[in-house]
């Protein structure tokens, strides 16, 4: 939600749950020093305006087999642009998508993509991506190490 009126102690709450979702309201509360009912309050109040958007749980993607990621930049045929939306739609529907984004510049979107081996994201990217009606070109990068992953948000006054 852009220009969210949030004060320090608003700001402060969001932080402490970027660090750690897990937290029961009375551990927020003392860590914010707030009231639990108050904390309780003010972490709905942020929920209903939109500022948390939900809570889950970051899960190591190599635990899970997933050995390779890539960042693949992505452009539209510019005679299918008018059904760009299906194409938002189908990109949407690929579990390996773990972040599409809309860009500015030489590429229209960019994608973050996890495959178990660099052979599935061969076919991940030849097979299915490359055959989406309207896709035009893809060009991949192998993330060779993560330095900074899932980072938190800043929630400094803006």
């Amino acid at each position: 939600m852009a220009g969210a009126a949030l004060d320090a102690i608003d700001r402060r709450i969001l932080q402490v749950l970027q660090e750690d979702g897990r937290a029961s309201n009375v551990e927020l509360a003392q860590r914010v020093h707030l009231s639990a009912p108050q904390c309780l309050r003010r972490v709905r109040a942020l929920e209903e305006r939109g500022v948390i958007l939900g809570y889950t749980a970051r899960v190591d993607r190599e635990a899970l087999g997933y050995g390779v990621m890539a960042y693949v930049n992505l452009n539209i045929d510019r005679e299918q642009f008018g059904r760009v939306r299906e194409l938002e739609q189908v990109l949407r529907s690929f579990p390996e998508i773990i972040e599409c984004h809309c860009i500015s510049g030489d590429h229209d979107y960019l994608l973050k993509v996890v495959a178990r081996d660099l052979k599935s994201l061969s076919q991940f990217l030849t097979d299915r991506l490359m055959q989406v009606p309207g896709v035009d070109d893809v060009r991949s990068m192998i993330c060779m190490e993560e330095i900074k992953p899932g980072a938190p948000l800043p929630v400094d006054a803006a």
